[in-house]
């Protein structure tokens, strides 16, 4: 009992010895269910909604009027004015809002001519969370919208809505592809990159580095550059074999495996930056292992891959905005699910090559060529 005693002390010793594996051990899985906790379920608010009146009568004004007093008191959305239809609708295929309400220009006349009016809302349906509350919203203020009289009675008959989805129905196996993609570029990140960074470390091969005449951006870069060259592998097989799984609608289409393939490249190199920046100082090969359930927490659900952005609590949003699998997964949604072009993922390539650059710089900086 002495001698299993002297080997539990021993491992006592270490682990006290690790501050940052204590960390890992004991508080982060507190800030994993308190993400947790909040990824699903939340009420989604500030849905990006365009309103095109073509009409201008006071009916008309009347929905525009609600619509800002949704966004002003239950703020499921906010409102953004359009004169355009075609803009408008342009606007919703590039992703930078959630719906477009039509009023037609002769709502107000068949309105007070009790000839049935109709209102449209076209909505992006690629996100079904957003899809059903944006539909039960804008259809109960078009309800509320029809003009009573002193006592209450109704002028005439109700207008209706016209809900019309852009996209071709999306299951949700669909809508968890691009986070899918996303994860398993990590996956590889974390195995080919940070972990066998310390392992190497650990064993001594670092050493051998060391006495060469290799610049610590050059030892940098081509770690960075091999491990992005393995996710790249991983991403590619599943963004192939889970568009077949999956049902994307011509998933072999040249030119948008191509413009995967560049945001697969960017995200991988992004990750992989990320990856080294964290484990340049670390030296024992039991952190990055328990780092990773961490960041996969930290990184995976609150970029939207199973739940909409807009039901997540402030603090999960700011998470959310410098998180580079949140931009990784938008871009991913927007050519797998809406078939767009590069052009609606400008800003999302854009960050990450800038993250990509100042985690590159910092870990750099940080790097020691010395034992």
């Amino acid at each position: 009992m002495s001698r299993t005693w002297a080997i539990i002390e021993r491992e006592m010793r270490r682990f006290r010895r690790s501050p940052t594996l204590i960390f890992m051990s004991l508080v982060m899985p507190i800030l994993q269910l308190v993400v947790l906790g909040n990824a699903f379920g939340g009420n989604v608010k500030h849905l990006k909604l365009a309103v095109v009146d073509q009409d201008h009568g006071v009916p008309a004004v009347r929905i525009r009027e609600l619509a800002n007093a949704v966004a002003a008191n239950a703020q499921t959305f906010d409102t953004v004015a359009y004169a355009d239809q075609g803009a408008a609708l342009a606007a919703l295929r590039d992703g930078r809002v959630n719906g477009v309400l039509t009023i037609p220009p002769d709502y107000s006349r068949r309105l007070l001519a009790k000839d049935a009016p109709h209102v449209a809302l076209v909505e992006d349906n690629s996100d079904n969370f957003v899809t059903a509350t944006l539909a039960a919203s804008v259809g109960n203020l078009v309800v509320a919208s029809q003009p009573v009289t002193v006592s209450g009675t109704r002028l005439a008959l109700p207008p209706s809505l016209d809900v019309v989805e852009v996209y071709p129905y999306v299951p949700y196996i669909q809508y968890l592809l691009p986070g899918s993609i996303a994860m398993s570029i990590f996956m590889m990140v974390m195995i080919g990159g940070g972990i066998i960074f310390i392992d190497d470390k650990a064993r001594g091969l670092h050493e051998g580095y060391l006495v060469t005449p290799i610049t610590k951006f050059e030892l940098i870069a081509g770690f960075n550059l091999s491990g992005t060259i393995k996710a790249v592998i991983a991403g590619g097989v599943l963004m192939t074999i889970g568009s077949v799984i999956a049902g994307i609608p011509d998933p072999f289409a040249p030119m948008r495996l191509l413009r995967l393939l560049i945001v697969i490249v960017m995200t991988a190199f992004a990750l992989i930056s990320l990856m080294f920046l964290l484990m340049v100082r670390v030296r024992d090969p039991l952190v990055p292992r328990a780092t990773f359930g961490i960041l996969n927490t930290l990184l995976y659900f609150p970029s939207g891959a199973v739940y909409p952005q807009q039901g997540f609590p402030a603090w999960m949003q700011v998470i959310a905005r410098v998180d580079p699998f949140t931009y990784a997964v938008h871009a991913f949604k927007s050519l797998l699910l809406k078939n767009t072009d590069l052009s609606a993922v400008t800003t999302d390539l854009l960050y990450l090559a800038v993250f990509s650059t100042v985690a590159m710089t910092l870990a750099t900086s940080l790097f020691r060529r010395t034992l």
